[in-house]
């Protein structure tokens, strides 16, 4: 019985485990060698915007630095405005383009990025957040690139009362 046991288990494993392959094999099929996820190409096309800019949001005079960080896996944007920084980062979680901002308000809401048809913008469009919303909220983000050395920047906010405000900042690149 023990001889048996021993020549029919690895055949009745394979049986077992050889339809869970195959199934495995068509739920995820391999990627195309050279394609890119629209998720990789939005981020791939926000790296290019690395660099020191200024302009303006609203009124406010703007300076703002980008820079691809953490070996190339995030993208940090630090805006400078009416005497405080606004910390954006921008990261790949698998084939999602994510967007965390880390605001005066004391939350940090959460957006996916998607590239805009004609691929000239990145728009982020909001997730969740994490933290109270009784200071505000950012609720949409979108990033237009005109040039290499000009891009826009468009933002709608929820005030504490609910009230949305739409703000549009051109920059211009100074390094």
């Amino acid at each position: 019985m023990k001889k048996h046991l021993r020549t029919l288990m690895p055949a009745l494993l394979i049986g077992l485990l050889a339809p869970a392959a195959f199934v495995f094999a068509q739920a995820n099929p391999p990627k195309i060698e050279g394609a890119q996820s629209d998720a990789k190409k939005a981020f791939d096309q926000l790296k290019t915007l690395a660099g020191s800019w200024e302009g303006t949001i609203g009124d406010l005079s703007t300076q703002v630095t980008i820079r691809v960080t953490s070996a190339g896996s995030a993208i940090m944007h630090d805006a400078f405005m009416a005497s405080t920084n606004k910390i954006t980062l921008m990261y790949l979680e698998g084939d999602r383009l994510l967007l965390t901002h880390y605001g005066g308000e004391g939350n940090r809401p959460r957006f996916e990025g998607k590239l805009t048809a004609d691929g000239k913008s990145v728009e982020f469009t909001f997730l969740d957040v994490a933290g109270g919303t009784q200071r505000g909220l950012m609720k949409r983000m979108m990033f237009t690139m005109v040039d290499a050395n000009n891009h826009i920047v468009e933002v709608t906010y929820v005030l504490p009362d609910g009230k949305s405000i739409e703000a549009r900042g051109e920059f211009r690149r100074t390094k």
